[in-house]
């Protein structure tokens, strides 16, 4: 891990790009620069965006269950995505 900021199961909103304002979690972490984000309908779980972590600003909500799944290797799908987005309470403003 390079920047636990950004962690697995870490809320985040994009800044930058046509997803600008719309809130992810992130479900991989590639290296000091990238990580990868989804939040299960415009971004699923199969084909997550790439992102620079300059480009997105984290927010003080993790999802303990994210991590525990990823960390365990259990199954995390797109509804479990964006249950987990509205159990949190984040939506996205766009």
């Amino acid at each position: 891990m390079y920047d636990n900021d950004f962690a697995i199961g870490r809320v985040v909103r994009s800044n930058k790009g046509r997803d600008k304002g719309k809130i992810f979690l992130v479900v991989a972490e590639l290296d000091e620069e990238y990580v990868l984000i989804c939040d299960g309908s415009l971004r699923k779980i199969d084909k997550p965006k790439k992102k620079k972590i300059k480009h997105i600003s984290k927010l003080n909500i993790i999802s303990e269950e994210l991590k525990y799944r990823a960390e365990h290797k259990k199954k995390i799908n797109n509804a479990f995505i964006r249950r987990e987005l509205e159990r949190l309470g984040v939506r996205s403003r766009n």
